[in-house]
């Protein structure tokens, strides 16, 4: 006997699967996405305003040197590295999401 006929594999359909379009890309995806950049951009100038106010370390002093540009540097960078963060994370919850 011949191996090639005891050891048939004949594929079925529940073994092909389908390929679907990822969740990013359809605009209720997308819209996801900005909504958790938004949060992230809201969290970051939240955190730049305590840090400004609550003054640890003496951080207000320091970006009270370079003037009105310092502060918009400081919120600017806190509130972008946070939006970052917030849509990379967005993303992995949506694909995570796609798969169950």
């Amino acid at each position: 006997m011949r191996l090639s006929r005891r050891f048939r594999f004949e594929p079925t359909e529940s073994l092909l699967r389908t390929k679907r379009p990822s969740g990013l890309i359809t605009p209720s995806g997308l819209l996801k996405l900005v909504g958790h950049a938004a949060m992230g951009v809201a969290m970051g100038l939240a955190f730049a305003l305590i840090l400004m106010l609550a003054d640890p370390s003496g951080i207000a002093t320091i970006v009270a040197h370079g003037g009105n540009q310092g502060i918009a540097v400081f919120a600017g960078t806190l509130a972008l590295t946070f939006g970052i963060g917030a849509t990379l994370t967005g993303v992995v919850f949506i694909i995570m999401e796609d798969n169950e």
